[in-house]
C-alpha cells in the first residue's frame, strides 16, 4: 500500500473519526495529537495517528476533559473510574427500557395469540424506543397565527434568526408551551443578575454537579464567569424538565462557549432537551451538528420557523449561515442595531 493511501487528510480522519476536523485541529494544539506533515506542509495522519485519535475520541465519548484525557493517555486511570460509572449506568439505564419494551411485546403477542388484536397507537410505542417529546401552537406575534409544530424534540435544539425575526417570542413561547420548561433570560450575566450564589449556598447537592462540570469547563480552557456560573446552575439543575437559553453565549468568550458546547455535547442522547438561542459560530459549529442536535431558523421575513438540516445546499443552510459570526464580532456588536436616518 502506498503512503497516500496509508495517510489521510484532515476531512477524511475526521469523517472516519466520527469528530470534526476542527476537534483533530483542538487535539494538536493540546499536545494529544501530532499529524504527520506532507512534503508540502499539509498535516496527513497514518496508522499510529489514527490509533492515538481513536484513543482519545473514545475517551472523550466516556465525558472526560482534554486535560483529564492527557493524564489518562499518559498513565494517570484516576479519572476512569467517575467516567466508567457514568457510563454503565447510562449503558444500565438503556437496558432497563429495552427489558420494559421487551415485556410490552410478549404481552401483545400473548394478546394476539388469544385473537386480540393489538391497537396502532400500541405498535407504534413499540418501535419508539424513546417518548417522543413534541410541542404545537399558533405562532404568535410577529407572525399571524399559523400553527408551528416541532416533533423529535433533540437533546440540543439550536434557535437561530437574524435580528428582529421573532426568535425571542418563539424561544418564550416553546417554554411557556412545553410542560415543566424553564426560560433563562439575559438578565444570568451579572452576579446582580443571577440566582446562582443563593441556590449553591442552599442546595450543597447542586453546588457538588457544578463544582464539577466547573472544573471539566476550566479544564477545557474556560473562564470562571458569572454568566458561566449562572448557565452551570441552570443546567444542573433538576427543577425543570426542558431548559430554554437565550443567548447562551452572552457573557462568555470563545474559550468559555467552545467548552460549554463540547460539554453540552457528551451528555449524550437521552439527555434533558436544551433549547439554545444562538448567533455566535463558536456555539453552532455547522460542520460538527450531530445526530442529537437540531436547528430551528426564524427567517427575516417572518415566515413560519422551519427546521434546517447542517449540509450546504439544504433549504434554509446559507440562511442560517449568514446569521453566524465568531465569538469577537458578537462580542463587539453585543446590543448594536443598524440605524437609517429618515430622508428629509
Amino acid at each position: 500500500m502506498s503512503r497516500s493511501k496509508q495517510f489521510l487528510s484532515p476531512s477524511e480522519a475526521a469523517a472516519r473519526l466520527g469528530v470534526s476536523s476542527k476537534a483533530l485541529r483542538l487535539y494538536e494544539q493540546r499536545g494529544l495529537l501530532v499529524p504527520v506533515r506532507s512534503e508540502a506542509g499539509w498535516r496527513t495522519y497514518g496508522p499510529s495517528e489514527m490509533a492515538r485519535a481513536a484513543e482519545i475520541v473514545a475517551l472523550r465519548g466516556l465525558g472526560l476533559s482534554l486535560a483529564q484525557v492527557s493524564r489518562v493517555l499518559k498513565g494517570d486511570p484516576q479519572f476512569l473510574e467517575p467516567a466508567l460509572a457514568a457510563h454503565q449506568e447510562a449503558l444500565e439505564a438503556r437496558i432497563r427500557g429495552l427489558a420494559d419494551t421487551v415485556e410490552k411485546v410478549r404481552g401483545l403477542r400473548v394478546d394476539l395469540a388469544r385473537g386480540e388484536t393489538p391497537r396502532v397507537s400500541q405498535l407504534a410505542r413499540m418501535v419508539q424506543t424513546n417518548p417522543e417529546i413534541g410541542v404545537a401552537f399558533d405562532l404568535p406575534w410577529p407572525w399571524g397565527g399559523e400553527r408551528f409544530e416541532l416533533r423529535d424534540i433533540r437533546p440540543l435544539n439550536y434557535i437561530i434568526g437574524p435580528l428582529f425575526s421573532g426568535k425571542t417570542r418563539l424561544a418564550q413561547t416553546i417554554a411557556q408551551t412545553l410542560p415543566d420548561a424553564a426560560f433563562l433570560g439575559l438578565d444570568r450575566s451579572t452576579e446582580e443578575g443571577t440566582e446562582a450564589p443563593v441556590l449553591l449556598h442552599s442546595d450543597p447537592a447542586l453546588k457538588a454537579r457544578v463544582d464539577g462540570t466547573m472544573r471539566w469547563l476550566i479544564e477545557e480552557g474556560a473562564l470562571k464567569s458569572p454568566a458561566l456560573l449562572a448557565l452551570i446552575v441552570a443546567l444542573e439543575s433538576e427543577t425543570a424538565a426542558v431548559l430554554v437559553i437565550d443567548m447562551v453565549e452572552t457573557g462568555l468568550d470563545q474559550a468559555a462557549q467552545e467548552a460549554l458546547i463540547s460539554y453540552l455535547r457528551l451528555r449524550g442522547p437521552g439527555a434533558r432537551p436544551l433549547f439554545l438561542l444562538t448567533r455566535s459560530r463558536a456555539i453552532l459549529n455547522l460542520a460538527a451538528v450531530g445526530p442529537d442536535e437540531a436547528i430551528i431558523l426564524c427567517p427575516a421575513n417572518h415566515s413560519p420557523p422551519t427546521r434546517v438540516t447542517p449540509y450546504p445546499g439544504a433549504p434554509g443552510y446559507e440562511a442560517v449561515a449568514t446569521c453566524l459570526a465568531t465569538p469577537d464580532v458578537r462580542a463587539r456588536t453585543e446590543g448594536v442595531i443598524a440605524w437609517r436616518p429618515e430622508v428629509a
